[in-house]
C-alpha cells in the first residue's frame, strides 16, 4: 500500500496569519474573539467572531492585489495554498513536477462576494421600487447595480476556490471540494489520503477555506441557537467542555497541506512532516442539527480511523477534539471517546483549540490537522481555554488552560458536522 506523508502546511486564521504566529498564539493562550467589524452587527444576539484581521493577499503574492473583488473564501485558499506549497519546496523543483499527477482535494464553503454592498445596492432599488419606480436592467449604473463584480455569483460556489488554486498552481489532476459543513476539510483530507494511496495521485494540495461572518451566516446560526451571546466577554464566549459554555463563536480563515506519496517525497529530499495513517468516515443518520444521543456515528469513525491505521487507543498521544463548546457536541464527543478507548480515554490529554480561534466551518479540519502535526513537530500540546468549571459529563483530560509538554508520536483530530458527519484523522510521526 503506497504511504502518504505531509510535507508542507500553511494557514490563516483568527490568530495568526501565517502557521508559525498561529501556532504561537495557540500555545500562549490567546483569543482571537472580538466584536464583529465585517458589518454591523449591533442588532444581532450574538455580535462577536473571530476575524481574521490586517488580512491583504498582497502579503503573500505579488499579484495579490488582483483578487480584491474575489471572496475571502478565495483569497485565504490562496494564500494558505502558497504557503504550503513554499514550505514544500514542490514547485520548480527536482525532479520536475508531473502536473497531471497533481491536484487540489478541498472542503471549502460557500462564499460570500461583497455581501454589505450587495445589500446596499439591492436596498436603492427597493426604496426606488417603493417610490413608483420600475427598476430595469437600464436602469442599474443609475442605481449602482453596475458596481457588482461580474464574478459575483461564481465566488458563492464552494467548488471556486479549489479552481482558481488548480489554475494558479498548474495542478491539473483531480480536482474537487466536498461541502459536508464542520467535517469537510479534514473529509477532503482524508479523500485524498485515500486517493494517493489508490494511485490516483502523487501530489494533492488539500485542506479547506471558509467565512460564514457575514449577516446570512451569522443569522442562520442564531436561529439554531448555536452561538455563544456573550457579547461582553468575547475571548471567553468559546468554552469547550465547560458547565457554562453556550455555543460557539463563527471564525473565519484557511488551512491548506501538501499530501504527497512517500517515493515521490524521498525522490525530492522532501522534508516530511508527518504520516496521514488514518483515516475514519461515518454518519450519524440521525438528525440534521444534533448528533445521535449515543454518540454511534463518533463511535463508528473513530473505530473505523483506528482499524484503517491499525493502531489502538493506547497509541493515541494526543486528541485534537472538535469541542466546539456547545452543550451536545462536547458531551457526545466525550461520552464516544470514553466509548472507544475505554480506561484510556481518561489517560490520553485531549484540547479544543475552538477555545481560542472560534469555529472555522469547512476550514476547521484542516487547521486542527496542521495543530496535531506541529504538537508531533514540537512536543508541546495546545490549551483548552475557559475551562473554568468542566461540566461533570466531560470528565476527561482537556489541558485546561496552559500548554503542555510532551512527546507526540501519534495525534488523532475529529471533526462532526451538521447533518451528522463524522470524520476522524490519524497522523503519525514518520519512521522509515
Amino acid at each position: 500500500m503506497r504511504r502518504v506523508v505531509v510535507t508542507g502546511m500553511g494557514m490563516v486564521t483568527p490568530v495568526g496569519r501565517d502557521m508559525e504566529s498561529t501556532w504561537s498564539a495557540l500555545l500562549e493562550g490567546k483569543s482571537g474573539v472580538g466584536p464583529i467589524t465585517h458589518f454591523d452587527a449591533s442588532t444581532f444576539a450574538t455580535r462577536i467572531a473571530a476575524e481574521v484581521k490586517d488580512f491583504s493577499l498582497a502579503s503573500y503574492r505579488p499579484d495579490g492585489d488582483r483578487w480584491n473583488n474575489h471572496s475571502r473564501n478565495t483569497k485565504f485558499a490562496i494564500a494558505a495554498a502558497q504557503m504550503a506549497l513554499d514550505d514544500s519546496g514542490i514547485l520548480g523543483g527536482s525532479p520536475a513536477l508531473d502536473h497531471d499527477r497533481f491536484g487540489v482535494y478541498l472542503g471549502a464553503g460557500e462564499g460570500q462576494q461583497d455581501f454589505p454592498r450587495f445589500v446596499r445596492l439591492v436596498n436603492k432599488a427597493t426604496h426606488a421600487e417603493a417610490k413608483g419606480m420600475k427598476v430595469h436592467t437600464s436602469d442599474f449604473t443609475r442605481l449602482g447595480l453596475h458596481e457588482l463584480h461580474p464574478l459575483a455569483e461564481a465566488e458563492q460556489e464552494p467548488g471556486t476556490p479549489a479552481a482558481h488554486l488548480a489554475n494558479l498552481f498548474g495542478a491539473r489532476g483531480v480536482n474537487s471540494n466536498c461541502l459536508t459543513a464542520c467535517a469537510a476539510s479534514s473529509q477532503a483530507l482524508g479523500e485524498a489520503f485515500e486517493m494517493i494511496r489508490a494511485d490516483c495521485a502523487d501530489v494533492i494540495l488539500s485542506g479547506g477555506t471558509h467565512s460564514m461572518i457575514h449577516p446570512f451566516g451569522l443569522t442562520g446560526f442564531i436561529l439554531l441557537t448555536a452561538l455563544s451571546t456573550r457579547n461582553d466577554e468575547p475571548t471567553r464566549a468559546s468554552r469547550p467542555f465547560d458547565r457554562d459554555r453556550d455555543g460557539f463563536i463563527l471564525g473565519e480563515g484557511a488551512g491548506m497541506l501538501v499530501l504527497e506519496e512517500l517515493e515521490h517525497a524521498r525522490a525530492r529530499g522532501a522534508r516530511i512532516y508527518g504520516e496521514v495513517v488514518g483515516y475514519g468516515s461515518t454518519a450519524d443518520a440521525f438528525r440534521i442539527t444534533d448528533s445521535h444521543e449515543d454518540g454511534r456515528g463518533a463511535i463508528a469513525c473513530l473505530r473505523e480511523a483506528l482499524d484503517v491505521a491499525g493502531l489502538t487507543p493506547e497509541d493515541i498521544d494526543y486528541i485534537n477534539a472538535h469541542g466546539t463548546s456547545t452543550s451536545v457536541n462536547d458531551r457526545i464527543e466525550t461520552l464516544a471517546i470514553k466509548k472507544v478507548f475505554g480506561d484510556q480515554a481518561y489517560k490520553v490529554p485531549i484540547s479544543s483549540t475552538k477555545s481560542m480561534m472560534g469555529h472555522l466551518i469547512a476550514a476547521a479540519g484542516s487547521v486542527e490537522a496542521i495543530v496535531c502535526l506541529l504538537t508531533i513537530r514540537d512536543g508541546i500540546l495546545p490549551p483548552t481555554m475557559n475551562l473554568d468549571h468542566p461540566d461533570s459529563d466531560c470528565d476527561l483530560d482537556y489541558i485546561p488552560h496552559e500548554a503542555r509538554r510532551k512527546h507526540v508520536d501519534v495525534a488523532l483530530s475529529n471533526s462532526f458536522g451538521f447533518g451528522g458527519q463524522n470524520i476522524t484523522l490519524i497522523l503519525r510521526r514518520f519512521h522509515d
